[in-house]
């Protein structure tokens, strides 16, 4: 059982006080704490007008087979990983969508349920989500893939910021993502692979036999500009309506807890899920995040309930060892499995800031189960055969 958090209980937080002061820098996070301090300046970018009443999609509407596929056999299947896009190359991001593209080859030959789609976690386009960079950072390296693809937009799908030495950013803050993900008429800007028709960057997508509520948390971590709460209140309808017999997901790109060295977990996002359960009632079967380029899978424990919260960013802009993001250490060495974080309701299971990866997730109505299986895929050498995918990391919870 744990206490669901509302606001920010992190010793770390207390930097923030009544009286202006001046910021000197992030502050450290203690050892194990998987909670950032929030942001005293934070930078939201108001996404642009919807209609907050159509944002669903059912996925027999759009992947009309792929949903009867799931109903015959009582198994669905999907992809999912984040920040997939790179302005260092593609070839970290080929060899993963070639890796999934294989089970999705390897099931059928099988007679086992295929992969019918894979879910974007954010950050499709680096850096700031412009739509002349999408042939390169996603078609092109997901031409090869054979099954529709859906996204959350990430920080830097939203970001309209330039930075030192980048190509003047004249387009407005998500354009490039609403014109791929979010048009309402699919058209062609690869002769491969047509645009998604999905409703917004913050949606529901109606599956089988899950629920799956797609956030988005803006530049910063955030669901919502301070004293708004537009999202948050659509959240809460959302899962207030959800059916109680479907396994109920949580996309979201920042994540609310993460042990890495960089970026850690973010506050805002952590207290919007937490309030979620609180007026709700309901606690989420997974909770999917990028972001942070690496593998964490935390067990957190809720109502008797153990709920995996899974980073799998690590899905192509980190095409370098260095460029992931490292786990802390625990006296010089990895953390080990079952590691007590600072907060009593979470534990960290594995990890993994050495290798590329992805995540398979198996949503089985006869067991009622939801399976998450996390593969690793070696960095490409400079010539040779594309590596192949190795199982990594699993856990099976019910819904």
């Amino acid at each position: 059982m744990s206490s669901l958090r509302t606001t920010p209980i992190s010793p770390n937080h207390a930097f923030i006080s009544a009286r202006p002061t001046k910021p000197v820098g992030k502050p450290k996070r203690a050892p194990g704490d998987p909670v950032a301090a929030p942001k005293p300046y934070l930078r939201f970018i108001p996404p642009p007008p919807t209609n907050l009443t159509n944002l669903s999609l059912a996925m027999d509407v759009i992947l009309p087979d792929e949903a009867q596929a799931a109903q015959d056999s009582g198994m669905l299947v999907f992809h999912s990983v984040g920040d997939t896009g790179g302005i260092h190359g593609d070839d970290v991001e080929k060899a993963i969508a070639e890796a999934m593209e294989q089970q999705i080859t390897d099931a059928g030959d099988k007679r086992k349920p295929v992969p019918a789609f894979c879910y974007n976690l954010g950050d499709v386009v680096y850096f700031n989500g412009q739509s002349n960079l999408y042939n390169s950072q996603f078609y092109e390296p997901y031409q090869d893939y054979h099954a529709m693809i859906f996204a959350i937009a990430g920080n830097h799908d939203g970001d309209n910021s330039t930075r030192p030495g980048d190509p003047v950013d004249s387009e407005p803050s998500l354009f490039g993502f609403m014109r791929n993900f979010c048009d309402s008429m699919s058209h062609f800007e690869s002769p491969y692979r047509g645009t998604m028709t999905q409703p917004y960057v913050y949606w529901t997508f109606d599956t089988p036999f899950a629920t799956i509520l797609g956030l988005y948390s803006n530049v910063d971590g955030s669901l919502d500009a301070r004293g708004t709460s537009e999202q948050q209140q659509w959240f809460l309808s959302q899962v207030s309506k959800a059916p109680q017999d479907k396994a109920l997901l949580i996309a979201v790109h920042h994540p609310p807890y993460s042990l890495d060295t960089s970026h850690g977990g973010y506050p805002d996002i952590e207290i919007a899920i937490d309030r979620m359960i609180q007026s709700t009632g309901r606690v989420p079967t997974a909770v999917l995040s990028g972001h942070v380029h690496s593998y964490q899978r935390f067990e957190r424990s809720l109502k008797s309930k153990k709920v995996p919260y899974i980073i799998a960013g690590a899905g192509g802009y980190a095409n370098t060892p260095q460029l992931m993001h490292k786990i802390e250490l625990l006296n010089g060495k990895p953390l080990p499995k079952g590691f007590q974080t600072t907060h009593a309701d979470l534990k960290l299971m594995a990890h993994n800031d050495k290798a590329p990866g992805f995540l398979r997730l198996t949503l089985d109505a006869k067991k009622k189960t939801l399976t998450a299986d996390y593969f690793q895929v070696p960095f490409p050498a400079a010539s040779g055969p594309a590596p192949r995918a190795s199982a990594f990391d699993s856990v099976t919870v019910p819904w």
